[in-house]
């Protein structure tokens, strides 16, 4: 794993807007993998500005997104859907056809797992996969479980992850208890992996997931087993790490 230290979250969305780049610019025709939350959002920021100057040309680039809620249409303000178009698809030249999320619509939970992954794999796989890290350290909504979740399937929010989602809906009875998710294996299929983590508050779980064992306790701990991962992470977010 490489760590690559910044300043604050602006340095990191910065750092890992590079990461991203670069991958567009040596392989213009990519599957990125992308993630939501408060987190990505500056390197969303940081990719559109570059774009914006002509640096980086996204019509050949290819998305799918890691998750998105069980039962809330796109049209919501909270649908990851929304999310997307709002922080990045809506202010580059991506092509609508080639971003895709799983249907939180559809009600068939093996089904649309089943079309989602088999998606997945007919691009090719996911040459960049962008994440974030859950305060329990849930990676997509893969939550700590006894084993391993193998490849896109829909979990069961942990009450935590609602209690942390609640202030974006009107009241907790609003959040959505479910989400169809990449799983484990599917997201350790990426070729490269590029984790952003940033704050004080995130300081116990980057110890844990990165420096401690690896244990379905802590979901993103598998990530210490991929050949390919760069974590970016502000100096809060490493505060507790001896690095």
């Amino acid at each position: 794993m490489k760590i690559i230290k910044a300043k604050d979250y602006q340095d990191m969305s910065r750092k890992a807007a590079n990461i991203i780049s670069a991958q567009i610019i040596m392989k213009p025709d990519c599957v990125l993998g992308l993630a939501t939350g408060s987190t990505p959002i500056g390197t969303y920021k940081q990719l559109i500005e570059w774009y914006d100057k002509g640096d980086l040309d996204f019509g050949d680039v290819t998305t799918v997104n890691l998750d998105e809620y069980k039962g809330l249409p796109r049209e919501n303000d909270q649908s990851y859907y929304y999310f997307m178009h709002n922080n990045l698809f809506d202010y580059v030249n991506i092509n609508p056809e080639r971003t895709h999320l799983p249907n939180g619509m559809e009600p068939d939970s093996e089904k649309e797992c089943s079309r989602y992954e088999a998606l997945i794999q007919s691009l090719g796989g996911v040459d960049l996969q962008l994440l974030g890290l859950g305060h329990n350290g849930h990676i997509g909504f893969n939550e700590p479980e006894e084993a391993f979740e193998t490849v896109t399937h829909c979990v069961d929010l942990q009450q935590r992850t609602i209690e942390a989602n609640k202030r974006f809906f009107d009241s907790i009875d609003d959040v959505p208890k479910q989400a169809y998710t990449m799983g484990i294996k599917t997201i350790m299929m990426a070729k490269k992996i590029l984790i952003v983590v940033s704050g004080e508050d995130k300081a116990e779980i980057v110890k844990a997931a990165f420096f401690g064992p690896v244990t379905p306790q802590v979901p993103a701990s598998i990530l210490q087993m991929h050949p390919d991962v760069t974590l970016v992470a502000d100096e809060a977010a490493l505060s507790k790490c001896d690095i």
